[in-house]
């Protein structure tokens, strides 16, 4: 059978045409199946359920179960690293945090690019940290407190949930600003660090305010300032930072959805249109603003360029501080 140039031409398009199709028909149809959020924080934590509530808003738009899925370890590289390596068909996304703009700072080779292998998607919300003192001192201004801190021989002791830990490296940020000397303690977890505040062992802590907001509200602790450009609708009397000379302590966790690198545009598109709907709703809203977040609408490309001044930021902090990752 002889077959002419003109024939194998034909057959060659009609079979890209052909593999073309499934790949546009699963865009368009997606998702056409349960979509798998890993959440890289155990269950019970503002990260899980700030991924479960937005989960579930998208389970009732899209028509499809969003199921969040606890994958921890390493500091949050463990989900990292798995949603890294997932098929970029739009199922397995990350519901990524803060110490994802720190970790290759920190730790060097993380086994996935953080810049490639992950793309933004959209940003949730973001934790405002608080400067938080004992209410029995006289300090009531970040002002009085670096005052303070530079009338001691050995400066200023903080408290931190953690080596590393975004408060932490705020805490740095904190010391570079005012010019003054002091002393991080790390703690397991926020608690620890409120009783020895109370206890008047350490002078300060750059702090969430959820978790403190008991010892505050007692009258134990004292709220001096936030670490934010504006006043947070979490705790609005508390003034910024900015406004008490000191213009570059900016610091705040936050949560936002990843997906694998090479998801189609049309999927990060829809994903990004519906949680930002979602994000301004009035129950979302108060709901995320209860659990001390703040709700933050944007973009996918105003979040990639967040986490790309969030990465320079803090890799700045962790090298002039000769913080390492443990």
């Amino acid at each position: 059978m002889k077959i002419n140039r003109r024939t194998l031409l034909g057959a060659a398009a009609a079979s890209l045409c052909a593999g073309a199709v499934p790949r546009a028909f699963a865009q368009d149809d997606w998702p056409s199946r349960p979509v798998k959020i890993v959440s890289p924080y155990g269950a019970g934590g503002p990260n899980d359920i700030s991924a479960r509530l937005l989960g579930d808003y998208l389970a009732r738009q899209l028509g499809q179960p969003f199921i969040v899925e606890n994958k921890t370890g390493a500091g949050t590289r463990v989900g990292n690293n798995f949603v890294a390596k997932a098929p970029a068909d739009g199922y397995t996304l990350l519901y990524a945090a803060a110490p994802y703009s720190t970790l290759e700072a920190l730790y060097g080779d993380l086994g996935y690019d953080p810049r490639k292998d992950l793309q933004p998607v959209a940003m949730a919300a973001t934790v405002p940290l608080f400067l938080v003192v004992n209410a029995e001192t006289p300090v009531k201004s970040a002002q009085e407190l670096v005052a303070y801190g530079k009338s001691q021989e050995n400066g200023l002791t903080f408290g931190s949930p953690g080596y590393g830990s975004l408060p932490h490296l705020a805490v740095e940020l904190l010391l570079r600003d005012a010019g003054v000397k002091g002393v991080t303690v790390h703690y397991r977890g926020d608690v620890a660090a409120y009783t020895d505040l109370v206890a008047g062992r350490i002078d300060a802590t750059l702090t969430a305010i959820t978790a403190a907001l008991p010892h505050i509200q007692s009258g134990r602790l004292r709220v001096i300032g936030v670490a934010s450009k504006s006043q947070s609708e979490i705790y609005p009397q508390a003034p910024t930072l900015q406004s008490q000379d000191l213009p570059n302590v900016v610091a705040a966790g936050w949560y936002g959805f990843m997906a694998p690198g090479g998801v189609p545009a049309p999927i990060v598109a829809r994903l990004d249109s519906e949680i930002n709907r979602g994000l301004k709703e009035p129950d979302m809203r108060k709901t995320l603003l209860a659990q001390g977040m703040e709700p933050q609408p944007g973009s996918a490309a105003e979040f990639s360029q967040f986490i790309s001044a969030e990465m320079s930021k803090w890799g700045d902090v962790i090298k002039k501080a000769g913080i390492k990752g443990q």
